[in-house]
């Protein structure tokens, strides 16, 4: 892809975004769900990812560290903007790698030391070029991508977060087949294939006295 090519691909956006600026407000979103032992299974858009803890808070290092997915998101974000922003400018770049560190005190979130921050103290992000342009283009290439990367500028200033919390309950509806087996267990006779019904309050009894002989 070319310089023209990107820019008549963004072309009509652009045009849509400024008619209609709301439009241009998008909520991207992820999602995960706990697995087995202590991780936690993200769907991301190619495939699912199991994350876990860490070896340095007692991970076995087999699952995806949560950490390392946030600076992989940066190293990502940073590349895909890097190239668009040298595709759209014309700046001549043949290869990149780019790669982002960050430290951490895991003295902090296992609670061993108040004063550890908890997450990520500093973040370094370097983009080794192959490149045949000037020092200023490189100059300017660099300070675009920090100011259209969006992970980067998410980290460097801080989105709000909302937190907020919903428990799902499930209710289980007693069958007859349920009661049965209630009754059953408690003891109590029964006369074969004959109907068993028990009130909802009744069954609540039942299961203490099965479940707290």
């Amino acid at each position: 892809m070319d310089a023209d090519e990107i820019k008549a691909l963004q072309a009509p956006l652009k045009q849509k975004y400024r008619d209609d600026p709301q439009s241009a407000v998008v909520t991207l979103r992820a999602q995960s769900r706990l697995g087995e032992g202590i991780t936690c299974k993200v769907q991301t858009g190619k495939a699912l990812v199991e994350a876990g803890l860490h070896p340095a808070t007692g991970g076995d290092g087999l699952s995806a560290c949560s950490g390392d997915m946030l600076l992989e998101a940066l190293a990502a974000c940073a590349g895909v903007t890097l190239r668009a922003v040298a595709t759209a400018t014309g700046i001549p770049l043949r290869d990149a790698t780019i790669t982002a560190e960050g430290d951490i005190d895991f003295r902090g979130t296992l609670a061993v030391a108040k004063e550890a921050t908890v997450g990520l103290q500093r973040i370094r992000l370097k983009f080794n070029l192959e490149s045949d342009a000037t020092k200023e283009q490189l100059d300017t290439l660099i300070r675009l991508t920090e100011r259209y990367c969006v992970v980067f500028q998410t980290l460097s200033k801080p989105a709000e977060i909302i937190v907020s919390y919903g428990s799902e309950k499930r209710k289980v509806m007693p069958s007859r087949f349920y009661s049965t087996a209630l009754l059953l267990l408690a003891g109590w006779p029964l006369r074969p294939f004959a109907p068993c019904r028990v009130p909802t309050q009744s069954l609540a009894r039942l299961e203490r006295q099965v479940t707290n002989p």
